[in-house]
């Protein structure tokens, strides 16, 4: 998806200059208890699904939001899994972001499969916790997070 009208405004104003974004970070585990994970295009690594908040929306819409955009699934935020500051990213652009991630566990609907439902991903997979591909810090803290469905938050 390309970048939105909020922060290509903000980026007309700023240039590439680190950019302080509110994210979502979500977290589709089938019923193997696999994480879905995403192989992006902008650097041809793992990711979790996920992305910026958009101004006036609530981080679980955003969550709900980034999952359609991605995968075509209509997920569920079922819990709040951490709240961290990360990751850091550098653009191909230039542009630089520092990004305060939100994490969900959501629940995928009984039957549902992902898809690639926009251009931000070459490849979708389910991974088991015990073979995840090489992923970022925060994205790896997510997950395991995640796996352990504890009833309260992380915070880092």
């Amino acid at each position: 998806m390309p970048i939105s009208p909020y922060i290509a405004d903000l980026r007309q104003k700023i240039g590439h200059a680190p950019l302080l974004l509110p994210a979502v970070c979500v977290l589709i585990f089938n019923e193997q208890n696999q994480i879905l994970l995403h192989r992006q295009t902008d650097d041809g690594r793992w990711h979790t699904i996920g992305g910026s908040i958009e101004p006036r929306e609530e981080p679980a819409a955003a969550a709900i939001r980034e999952a359609k955009e991605e995968t075509g699934l209509d997920i569920t935020p079922a819990r709040l899994v951490s709240v961290y500051a990360g990751p850091y990213p550098t653009y191909n652009n230039g542009d630089q972001c520092m990004l305060l991630t939100i994490a969900f566990a959501c629940t995928l609907p009984k039957g549902a499969a992902p898809k690639i439902a926009d251009d931000e991903s070459l490849e979708m997979k389910f991974f088991p916790l015990d073979a995840l591909p090489p992923l970022w810090e925060w994205d790896h803290r997510a997950i395991l997070e995640a796996a352990k469905s504890s009833p309260t938050a992380a915070f880092y």
